[in-house]
């Protein structure tokens, strides 16, 4: 669950992991141009940027309210359930569809703990990590789990170089093509789903694919009216526009609180915030 921040006092806007990863995807479909390349293989990368983190529906479905901020747990906010258990729960979800996905999969996930395989400088919050934080009551459990999706990702390089039609998916300049376009992508809707516009400022993505041998920086700027330039400019359209679904939710008191929290906000109205991409000088 992705928690936007927000001015003292006023409803913020809330997304589920379905949600950010529906905004992913938009960006990956649209991305590409005579500069950029798509990725390849097209469609299983589509796919895992668009469902990278589908282990958190279970944990969307049942939230938890941080009786602080009277704002449901999430990222963006107090720390909720999940966290080590999505770490496999994610790559399980997308091996189901297809190898490939579950190992981006897989190496997303594990790469969150590991400053993105040293490919983002992107932090969730100002002053943060690039790496998920890993508490002292959970570094045993964690680190097992992170141990075994690397033992995951070395049994699917195997099984997919075993197929000549598949094999040079693996080959590590295309395969790091693809994580890092994975990479620009969610942080790209991180800076979206979690920072209020008044609080979006200039910022740097890194290590964006243009080819497989070849990658650059790309700065997003904000124009006003909801409209951020980008420079160079990495997707097909002159001028795109983006939505972003979630709800407003106003923060509440324990007491006050639904005895079902995700059935509440299951009823709250679905609303969306809409953004023009245009290039940058």
């Amino acid at each position: 669950m992705m928690i936007q921040s927000g001015p003292t006092g006023e409803p913020r806007f809330i997304s589920l992991m379905a949600e950010h990863n529906e905004l992913c995807e938009q960006f990956a479909r649209a991305f590409g141009n005579a500069r950029f390349e798509v990725p390849d293989p097209y469609e299983e990368t589509i796919y895992v940027i668009g469902h990278h983190d589908r282990g958190w529906d279970e944990f969307d479905a049942s939230p938890v309210l941080d009786p602080i901020t009277g704002f449901p747990a999430g990222v963006g906010g107090a720390k909720g359930a999940g966290g080590a258990a999505t770490t496999k729960l994610s790559p399980d979800y997308n091996q189901a569809h297809h190898d490939y996905c579950g190992l981006l999969a897989s190496m997303h996930t594990w790469g969150l703990y590991h400053a993105r395989y040293g490919f983002s400088n992107f932090r969730v919050r100002q002053g943060g990590s690039t790496s998920v934080p890993i508490s002292p009551e959970m570094a045993e459990e964690t680190n097992a789990i992170l141990s075994a999706e690397v033992e995951r990702q070395n049994a699917l390089k195997e099984k997919i170089s075993a197929n000549p039609e598949t094999k040079n998916w693996v080959e590590e300049n295309n395969l790091y093509r693809n994580y890092k376009l994975l990479q620009f992508c969610d942080t790209l809707a991180l800076y979206f789903n979690l920072r209020h516009e008044d609080e979006r400022a200039v910022e740097v993505f890194t290590h964006v694919p243009e080819n497989n041998t070849s990658e650059t920086s790309v700065t997003i700027r904000p124009e006003g009216n909801n409209t951020y330039s980008f420079a160079p400019f990495p997707f097909r359209e002159s001028r795109l526009k983006i939505r972003s679904k979630g709800r407003f939710f106003t923060a509440m008191s324990v007491n006050s609180a639904p005895g079902d929290l995700g059935a509440y906000m299951a009823g709250l109205p679905i609303d969306e915030q809409v953004f023009t991409f245009v290039p940058g000088l």
